[in-house]
């Protein structure tokens, strides 16, 4: 196996990791909006460009209606592209043979990485601005992983995968 491989998502799906698993993390970007709330927040923005509309057509601008309307629509049309990209994911899992990325974007289409984890090294790299980039090197090779996360977030995965690999790493016999 390769230090770096990407597989098509049907094969990757095809072939479990074996067992048992050292490390399982399903890593998804943050939304802070439920569904309860974009529905509050949609009733709010479509309350007071109607309000707004009906005033501004009562003064004889009845043009404004059909401008609110379509604010109306452009806020929603925003609100669904930002859930859509939401549906984005990643896995992270380690075996004994193999530490597995598969990515999966909005449009569900996944692809996946393959690392021979008694060669993979962390590497997490602070930007001046306080931002963060988490990548996984093997034989000269690199690969960004949890991406979305905060730079807090990002750090303590990193500590929890270094861990997950220093223990696999220690268990094996030489």
């Amino acid at each position: 196996m390769t230090a770096l491989a990407a597989f098509p998502a049907a094969a990757m799906n095809a072939v479990p990791l074996s067992a048992p698993l050292h490390f399982d993390a399903l890593l998804t970007p943050h939304r802070s909006l439920s569904r309860r709330g974009f529905f509050i927040v949609m009733g709010v923005v479509a309350a007071v460009n109607f309000t707004a509309g009906a005033f501004f057509m009562a003064k004889g601008a009845w043009p404004v209606l059909g401008f609110c309307g379509l604010e109306v629509a452009l806020v929603w049309l925003a609100f669904r592209a930002n859930y859509r990209a939401a549906r984005a994911h990643e896995t992270v899992q380690l075996s004994d043979d193999e530490l597995r990325i598969r990515r999966v974007d909005a449009r569900g289409r996944a692809r996946a990485f393959s690392f021979q984890p008694y060669w993979v090294r962390l590497s997490l790299t602070e930007n001046p601005d306080k931002s963060t980039h988490l990548h996984l090197l093997s034989h000269g090779r690199r690969l960004e992983v949890a991406s979305f996360l905060s730079p807090a977030e990002r750090a303590d995965f990193a500590r929890a995968l270094e861990a997950a690999l220093a223990g696999l790493k220690s268990a094996r016999p030489a």
